[in-house]
């Protein structure tokens, strides 16, 4: 009798184990890496369900709410139909999910270049140190400033990226001093990308080049490729 209520506790606990390893996900989808220093590379993209920001110019509310919930393995038989491997975990805030950091090793192991963009205000040193991430920096025409987790900057390495959008000279302005604080030139890559529709793109390039700072200006290749309303891409 000892043996068998042990037997059936194991069991359970293997099922709870295995239920765990699932993530709530919007979409997957293959396309071309539409920012960062990766634009323009195949990339696969893991969409995950779920964000407690409401920038103001979010182009993903979609994935607020809904989605499905994939095991681990379904994922990995899922995306080794495309010829690539580069994988990029997004959201919403991919780092809502407890067990995406664990999902990231998993894909890591399996020989995959890992990306998570992240909106920052997450706690990123539980991601496997081997994973690019490509944190955003809330600047004060998102409405979500408050909410950047600082201590975040001190887990960026220089593969790591973060990335700074902009509405107006107000934000970029913002960001430089930001730059400045945090000695952020020293590390990880700068990113700054327009707002789509609201900053013109020339109006930042030369902010840019006034301003002197080494940083990549990015804009999103993907909706000049699709347009902005498309999604899967």
């Amino acid at each position: 009798m000892a043996v068998e209520k042990t037997a059936t506790l194991s069991q359970k606990i293997s099922r709870r184990k295995s239920s765990e390893r699932t993530l709530r996900l919007t979409e997957i989808f293959y396309s071309i890496q539409g920012e960062s220093s990766y634009i323009g590379r195949p990339c696969i993209f893991i969409r995950t369900t779920g964000c407690d920001l409401r920038c103001s110019w979010c182009d993903t509310e979609y994935a607020f709410y809904g989605g499905k919930k994939w095991r681990f393995e379904d994922i990995l038989a899922f995306i080794q139909q495309w010829p690539c491997k580069l994988v990029e975990l997004t959201g919403g805030e991919p780092l809502l999910q407890k067990a995406l950091p664990e999902f990231a090793a998993l894909l890591l192991q399996n020989g995959y270049t890992v990306l998570v963009e992240t909106g920052g205000h997450r706690d990123i040193s539980v991601l496997d140190p081997r994973v690019i991430k490509i944190m955003d920096v809330k600047c004060p025409g998102s409405g979500e400033a408050d909410k950047n987790y600082w201590p975040n900057l001190q887990h960026l390495e220089p593969k790591d990226q973060v990335k700074f959008v902009v509405r107006d000279r107000t934000d970029f302005d913002w960001a430089l001093k930001v730059i400045d604080q945090y000695r952020l030139s020293e590390g990880p890559e700068l990113l700054f990308s327009p707002v789509w529709g609201e900053l013109d793109y020339e109006a930042l390039a030369e902010w840019i080049l006034q301003s002197g700072i080494q940083a990549r200006l990015q804009i999103q290749l993907h909706k000049i490729i699709w347009g902005p309303d498309r999604k899967g891409v």
